[in-house]
Order: C-alpha cells, then sequence, then structure tokens
C-alpha cells in the first residue's frame, strides 16, 4: 500500500503556460512511471486554446511555440506562433479511458500513431531536447523531417546534450531536432566550434 508523505508544490511550464499541482511525492513517483508523451491533432488555429483546456483539465500538456514579427498596421510586433501547426502534447496514462477523455476535448481531432487507432508514444529524449530548446530562448525556425544524417551532440552551453542533425551551409551550420511520429523537425544555429559527432 502506497503510504502518503508530505505535498509538495510541483510547477510545470508549458511554452508560457504555468500549471501548479500540488500531489505527494509517491503519488508523482507512481504518475511519472506510468505516463507517456503522445502528439495529438487539433483543429486549425486551436493548439493554445486546447493547451489551456488540457492543462486546467489537469494534463500536463506541451506546445512548442517560436517568435516572429508579425506586422500590425504602423508597427510590427513579435508573437507567439506554434512550432508544429496543428499539433501539441500530452503526458498521460496509456488507458483507455485516459485516451476516450482526452480525445473529447474540445478541438481535438485525433492522436497519432502509425497504427490507426493506436496512438504512439514519443520517446521521453525528444520532448525533453524541445522543452530545453524552449528555456534556452535560441531563435528556432520549423524545418522539413530528416531521418538520414549524420548525428551531432551540443558539448557545452545550456543545451549541451542536445542531439540533431547537422546541417551545413556556407553562412552557418543548424542542429535540426525532429520529432518522428509528426515527420516534422526545428533547427537552430550552432557554432561548428560547440558541437561534436556523436
Amino acid at each position: 500500500m502506497m503510504t502518503q508523505r508530505s505535498a509538495q508544490d510541483v510547477v510545470t511550464e508549458n511554452s508560457g503556460y504555468t500549471r501548479k499541482m500540488v500531489m505527494t511525492e509517491g503519488i508523482k513517483d507512481e504518475l511519472a512511471n506510468s505516463q507517456f508523451w503522445f502528439a495529438v491533432q487539433v483543429r486549425s488555429r486551436h493548439e493554445f486554446k486546447v493547451a489551456e483546456q488540457l492543462i486546467r483539465a489537469g494534463i500536463d500538456a506541451f506546445l512548442p511555440t517560436f517568435e516572429k514579427l508579425s506586422a500590425w498596421k504602423d508597427r510590427r510586433k513579435k508573437i507567439n506562433f506554434p512550432l508544429f501547426p496543428g499539433y501539441l502534447f500530452a503526458h498521460i496514462e496509456k488507458e483507455p479511458a485516459v485516451l476516450r477523455a482526452v480525445i473529447k476535448t474540445s478541438g481535438i481531432v485525433r492522436f497519432l500513431g502509425l497504427i490507426p487507432g493506436e496512438p504512439e508514444i514519443i520517446p521521453d529524449d525528444q520532448i525533453n531536447s524541445l522543452k530545453r530548446l524552449m528555456e534556452s530562448k535560441e531563435e528556432l525556425d520549423p524545418y522539413p523531417y530528416l531521418q538520414n544524417g549524420r548525428k551531432y551532440r551540443i558539448r557545452r552551453g545550456p543545451l549541451a546534450g542536445v542531439e540533431g542533425i547537422l546541417i551545413e551551409r556556407l553562412d552557418c551550420h543548424r542542429l535540426v531536432l525532429s520529432v518522428d511520429v509528426l515527420r516534422q523537425g526545428v533547427s537552430l544555429k550552432v557554432e561548428a566550434a560547440d558541437i561534436e559527432a556523436v
């Protein structure tokens, strides 16, 4: 039988959204071992609304975003846009009842998976790398999905340990991180001296 320990505040930051949950350490450890990351497709321009709904329902939702300058009549303003338009991520149990509850959320279309009706689990390292990119505030750009290529690792700085495929251009080097289930990627500029082959 699980014993209840002292409660602590767990703060989760998701691309501008902050959710505070109070749970016992024992329950937190149990949930961490039984929950997985899944990608969900949402209706066009419903990414932020769906993320808010999931967070209000107590679900750990992650919506990666990037800043882009947008023209507004007489001025230009930086606005957050979804890094992967039409998609976001949910950290939940792979239980039929939980999956059904999430899919009923207004604005959600479906879970992503190679097999129809079978949501595909996303490796933790792909989500963790994306979260670190968000926290670093580096300039990010959406990039076509890359499956093949030489892998490199950032060896120093706040993103040390993050891996991706290196794209070399005349003026710069870009490291591309891909999310397999989405078949999409994201890139950031890196210095040649800060990376090493894996």
